[in-house]
């Protein structure tokens, strides 16, 4: 089927005629600007339709393109009879936020007083069901429970978008448009099956779903059904959610009995460059110890520094890991550690986040992928986003220039480094 019908929403093949006819009309006074404002509304009202018509001719194809994929007629009317193109769905793909967040800002929220005692709250409503799972998958109940918590605020805020309409909007005009019609097919198949029907399949505006928004795909494979009705629903079931939660983790690497990891004090001298994993032995003899308690047993763990030298530590093993399939970002790995700690009355954070440092925006970020390429430390397009290439590059110019190589990046970094391009 064609991949690029959304080039047409620009084409305006009736415009220039409706113009000259809107024009032709005669009018009173004010003419020149109800002219002007005649144009504009015909120049919408035309991009509208044709908008409208190319999508439904895009929706005509990728509807024969899902009967060939087995998918039912009476699914694909139930379905996508009706479906809307969501030009809000666009606006949102399409943002990107002037400000880098804080980790410490993220979690403030992530990991809040209210956050902890509605999880707390939560795991005494469904504390066995919550055990139930534990015991089926190996994943501690507090663990179930803080995704739930972040990813939906226990339920109360898992998006009201039409996940068809979303997927079909994005297969059809999104940034990753492959993606998106491949997560649209499995929705369709997950209506197929008889697990939700198509005006319940509910969730946020990317087409992550219900209370601990699994993407389609993410569905169809990890999905379980907790409270055996036959059906797996993670919108209305608390069961099904957390078994098929905990499922998801077990299959990312959860490894039953040993902790996400533990915060640690790092020794005078410690080398920040390190990125490999190593053992809790090896990180023992280099200085490293636990905040509180003794380090866990790992056979392989890296040490996590998210907002540099100044800030907290962490030694993290392969349950962090796993968490990191859920969202691969440290600060929600982290969010959940962290929240789930809370919610089973462990210690938090103990060490200080360093607060003054302020936050980089998008373009500093690309101002300091393009210098550092520019004095010599290669780091790639300047996208604007601190991905590991430009940490590497950011440790290497940190210690050619006598600095701990911790990879953070800071304003005071950033004027460094235009001191050292000039």
């Amino acid at each position: 089927m064609s991949r690029n019908l959304s080039a047409g929403r620009r084409v305006r093949p009736f415009l220039y005629a409706s113009l000259i006819a809107a024009l032709s009309t005669p009018f009173i006074s004010g003419a020149v600007l109800a002219n002007s404002q005649l144009m504009s509304e015909v120049d919408t009202q035309a991009a509208t339709d044709i908008s409208y018509a190319n999508f439904q001719q895009w929706l005509a194809e990728f509807r024969q393109y899902a009967m060939g994929q087995g998918v039912s007629e009476a699914t694909l009317s139930s379905a996508l009879d009706g479906i809307r193109y969501r030009e809000r769905v666009i606006e949102l793909d399409g943002f990107q936020p002037e400000f880098v967040r804080p980790i410490w800002e993220y979690l403030d929220t992530a990991v809040s007083s209210t956050r902890i005692t509605t999880g707390r709250e939560k795991f005494a409503d469904h504390r066995d069901t919550a055990l139930q799972m534990q015991q089926r998958f190996g994943v501690p109940a507090e663990i179930i429970v803080a995704i739930w918590g972040i990813e939906s605020n226990y339920g109360s805020n898992f998006g009201d978008f039409s996940t068809l309409e979303s997927l079909a909007t994005l297969a059809y005009d999104g940034r990753r448009r492959d993606f998106a019609q491949g997560e649209l097919l499995a929705a369709l198949r997950i209506i197929d099956e008889g697990d939700i029907a198509a005006e319940q399949m509910k969730g946020s505006w990317a087409g992550a779903m219900g209370h601990t928004q699994f993407i389609p795909s993410s569905f169809e494979a990890y999905a379980v059904d907790g409270d055996g009705d036959g059906r797996r629903d993670i919108w209305g079931s608390i069961p099904d959610v957390m078994a098929s939660t905990a499922n998801y983790l077990d299959n990312a690497g959860w490894q039953t009995g040993q902790p996400w990891g533990v915060e640690v004090r790092l020794p005078q001298g410690f080398d920040y460059a390190q990125t490999e994993r190593r053992s809790s032995a090896d990180w023992r003899q280099q200085g490293v110890h636990a905040q509180q308690g003794e380090l866990p047993d790992f056979d392989s763990a890296a040490i996590v520094i998210p907002a540099g030298a100044e800030g907290p530590a962490f030694l993290v093993g392969a349950n962090f890991r796993a968490i990191l399939r859920y969202n691969n970002a440290t600060s929600y790995a982290l969010a959940v550690a962290t929240l789930a700690d809370a919610i089973a009355q462990r210690a938090g954070i103990q060490h200080a986040w360093p607060r003054d440092k302020a936050p980089l925006t998008r373009d500093d970020v690309q101002e300091l992928q393009r210098g550092l390429n520019r004095v010599g430390y290669s780091v790639g397009g300047a996208d604007g986003v601190m991905g590991p290439n430009t940490r590497q590059g950011l440790r290497n110019f940190q210690r050619d220039q006598g600095l701990i190589p911790d990879g953070f990046a800071t304003q005071e970094l950033l004027e460094r480094l235009r001191r050292r391009s000039e």
